[in-house]
């Protein structure tokens, strides 16, 4: 899918979008502390739900998922689906009852500009504290009225940006055992689900963040959190990316669930600054040896 000339991966004023302050308020958080930002990229043309659904019907099964949207906070596996294609989900999203997003679409061109220009405005406060960008993404999600998007992790830095309609995410401190369990990560991190499990316990000790049209949020590695989306039909983009340091705690927690099988209780990875090199190399090691029986 190409873009017509006339689409820019800039705001829709042509200007950029995050401005000084945004760029200050994220280079002050990162890459350890869940923030609001302000950005421009509203109503950009990419992101209209016709160019949605036509996107959503060209690219492959694996780079879509949709379910229903009237959701509890906690789910045990994956959500059914409503019997909708998906160029139905996205085109009826008002009234479809039902929760969407389009991954990997950096697959296309138009949409690879689109996510490499956010992340150019980004990569000088980035590159400063965890090094080089590694394997971008972008998803885009399409949630109907009042849709909730259970509770989870994501093993990215993120950053979702609402372009149409308003959701309020609920964020948890990444790496408390409270929210989500050392064999939680370490499951994860060996082939499991991103759901957790959810006590309603957790919701005094949440941060919830109101995004409305032109909002962002950053979202620290695995910081557990879940969605609730507002009384219209939300478009939201969510642009990540990898660092060596995150891939060492993945890699580290992965060692850890080896340990876990031969009776031990391994000390769980420490998060940034601290890089977890011993076990993410052991890890490495014995992956290249083909040694961790993991497939």
């Amino acid at each position: 899918m190409n873009a017509p000339a006339q689409w820019n991966t800039e705001a829709s004023d042509g200007g950029t979008v995050f401005d000084s302050t945004a760029l200050g308020t994220f280079g002050a958080h990162y890459p350890e502390h869940p923030h609001q930002l302000r950005h421009a990229l509203d109503r950009h043309p990419l992101l209209e739900i016709e160019a949605l659904a036509a996107l959503a019907e060209q690219l492959t099964p694996a780079s879509v998922e949709y379910n229903r949207g009237d959701l509890p906070i906690g789910v045990d596996g994956k959500p059914g689906t409503t019997g909708l294609s998906i160029g139905e989900t996205i085109r009826c999203i008002a009234a479809s009852n039902s929760w969407a997003v389009l991954k990997n679409v950096e697959g296309v061109p138009a949409y690879n500009a689109l996510l490499k220009g956010l992340l150019s405005e980004l990569s000088g406060e980035i590159s400063a504290t965890t090094g080089e960008i590694l394997m971008p993404q972008a998803y885009i999600f399409i949630s109907s009225p009042n849709a909730i998007t259970p509770y989870h992790f994501d093993p990215e830095h993120n950053i979702l940006l609402q372009v149409r309609g308003s959701k309020t995410m609920t964020q948890f401190p990444a790496g408390d055992t409270r929210f989500a369990p050392d064999q939680s990560h370490e499951a994860y991190h060996t082939g499991g689900p991103r759901e957790l499990r959810w006590e309603n316990r957790f919701q005094r000790h949440g941060k919830a963040f109101h995004l409305g049209a032109g909002d962002a949020v950053y979202v620290p590695v695995m910081a557990p959190h879940y969605v609730r989306n507002g009384q219209e039909s939300s478009v939201s983009l969510s642009v990540t990316w990898r660092s060596e340091w995150s891939y060492a705690e993945k890699d580290a927690r992965a060692f850890n669930y080896i340990l876990r099988q031969f009776g031990h209780t391994p000390k769980a990875p420490s998060r940034w600054p601290a890089h977890n090199r011993g076990k993410a190399f052991a890890f490495r090691v014995l992956r290249k040896l083909r040694l961790t029986g993991l497939t």
